[in-house]
């Protein structure tokens, strides 16, 4: 089953190998330098396996929400190491893997993910665990704080940095949440964990299929945006 996983959608920089043995992982803070060292991680995690690239069963990424050019950049690599491969790939959501983290991790069952999107607004998503597998409710969705429509029922888990760049969040949702893990950013080690579910489930697609995932259109706010967000 070996599985090679990586993720560019966020200041950090991850690649992962899963097999039926063990999962090799390499995972970095890496603002702006994932182009020069996702590829000697992915070479590293292969090294660890002791497998070469041709031996994969498929090849997952980070397919979004993140970084515009984060999320591209895996997306990119993926597909060029799966076409030299010859081999499938798995886009997986980094919002689900920083659930599965808290699954596995900490056995959270209800979990409330947000990742800063910049702008005045996160990445949000909301997911529970549902005969062993993290599930999303509802759909992945860009906005602000304000606008999120959080669960009327209490002891959910809040992971992502969204709850520390936006302290009004995580007020609104006080009532709600026992446990914040504000520091925690998306891992491949855990996108490897769902893709191996996608994949078990005949999920994988060809290389030239593989799609970034933005949520949003809009990339920068004007001059105008940025002052009115100021001033709020």
């Amino acid at each position: 089953m070996p599985l090679l996983a990586l993720d560019t959608s966020s200041d950090a920089c991850s690649a992962a190998v899963l097999t039926s043995e063990a999962c090799f992982t390499a995972f970095e803070l890496t603002p702006r330098a994932h182009t020069q060292l996702i590829l000697p991680m992915v070479e590293s995690v292969l090294k660890q396996a002791h497998l070469e690239l041709a031996q994969l069963d498929a090849i997952a990424f980070g397919r979004g929400p993140g970084a515009f050019t984060g999320v591209r950049i895996a997306t990119g690599v993926a597909q060029g190491l799966a076409l030299a491969a010859n081999t499938l790939v798995l886009p997986i959501s980094t919002l689900a893997a920083l659930a599965q983290q808290a699954y596995q991790q900490l056995q959270a069952e209800k979990i409330l993910v947000a990742l800063d999107a910049r702008m005045g607004e996160v990445y949000w998503g909301v997911f529970q665990v549902l005969a062993g597998q993290v599930q999303l409710q509802a759909e992945e969705q860009v906005l602000t704080p304000n606008a999120i429509d959080l669960p009327k029922d209490s002891g959910w888990i809040a992971v992502g940095n969204g709850w520390s760049a936006y302290p009004e969040l995580a007020e609104r949702a006080s009532d709600l949440v026992t446990a914040t893990y504000a520091d925690w950013l998306p891992s491949a080690e855990f996108i490897a964990q769902l893709a191996w579910q996608d994949y078990q489930a005949g999920l994988a697609i060809p290389a030239e299929q593989a799609q970034p995932i933005y949520l949003r259109n809009k990339i920068a706010q004007t001059t105008q945006e940025r002052l009115a967000l100021k001033a709020s």
